[in-house]
Formats: C-alpha cells, sequence, structure tokens
C-alpha cells in the first residue's frame, strides 16, 4: 500500500489591491482547494461569529446588531497602534485555528497535490513558516490604486497610503 503524499503548500500574499482574490479564483477554477483568510474574517465578524463577542469586549461601539460593524471598528483601531495590536491579539489567533481546522479536514480528504493559503498577512503572522513556497500579487500602482479606491467605505485617511 503506497503512502498517501503531503499536499504541497503555496502561500498566495499580496498588498491591498493587487488582485489576490483573482489569482485565487484561477486556483479554484483548476481545482486547487483555497483557504481564503478574508472570507474567514467576515465569517468570524458576522452574526454569531467567534470574533463578535471578544472584539465588543474591547470595541464595544464597533458592534452593530450583534456583528461587527467594519467601519465603525476601523474608526477605534486606525492611527491608533495600541487598539491594532489588541485587535490583531484577537483574529489572529482565531484565524489561525481556521487554518488548522481546514488544513486538517483537506489533508484527511486526500487527493490534492496542492493547497493555497490566501493570506494578506502571511508575513506579519508568521504564516510562511508553514507552507513550502509564497507567491506574492503585484500589480502596477495605477491599478492598484484604482482598485482600492472602488472600494466601499474607503475614507481620504485610508486613502493616503498612496501618497506615502
Amino acid at each position: 500500500m503506497a503512502k498517501e503524499q503531503k499536499p504541497f503548500l503555496l502561500g498566495l500574499t499580496g498588498s491591498i489591491g493587487m488582485g489576490k482574490s483573482t489569482v485565487s479564483s484561477m486556483f479554484r477554477e483548476t481545482g486547487v482547494p483555497v483557504f481564503d483568510a478574508d472570507q474567514v474574517v467576515h465569517r468570524l465578524y458576522s452574526q454569531g461569529g467567534g470574533a463578535v463577542h471578544l472584539i465588543g469586549e474591547h470595541f464595544p461601539q464597533a458592534i452593530v446588531d450583534q456583528a461587527v460593524d467594519r467601519q465603525q471598528l476601523s474608526k477605534c483601531v486606525v492611527g491608533n497602534k495600541e487598539a491594532l495590536k489588541q485587535l490583531e491579539g484577537i483574529v489572529h489567533p482565531l484565524v489561525s485555528d481556521e487554518r488548522r481546522k481546514w488544513l486538517l479536514i483537506k489533508s484527511k480528504d486526500g487527493g490534492h497535490p496542492v493547497l493555497l493559503l490566501d493570506i494578506p498577512l502571511l508575513f506579519e503572522t508568521g504564516a510562511e513558516h508553514m507552507v513550502d513556497a509564497v507567491a506574492v500579487v503585484s500589480a502596477p500602482l495605477d491599478l492598484q490604486y484604482a482598485r482600492v479606491l472602488a472600494r466601499p467605505g474607503m475614507t481620504k485617511v485610508q486613502r493616503r497610503w498612496k501618497q506615502s
């Protein structure tokens, strides 16, 4: 009986507006399972999500209708390094737990030679150590800027990153 081969773990990362979602979709279309950290965060922030209560303890004004209101949360953490660190201390471990569960399930499924981990903060969270290789998505500055400006709720403070 041949031993099942461990899937190749590819980390996908890149800055805001670079096209990570497009690249992830390309992998999905070829049958590669994709762990999408942003989707996990959206689920954690929604009603009944695992982050709602924890975030509410530190940032009660960010909880609206029993879910995390991202715009309200942004007001709490933008420009406040300590608040951002608190938020990351809540969210990053929850996302890591979800990633571990996903990897366990996908590894048991078998038959997947490649698994893609779409993690925008791959290096910031130390997740680069768990992958076999990293793909960084990049786009020209004008395209990146247009994509970011097209996002709902983008504020002038958030837009300033282009000038830096």
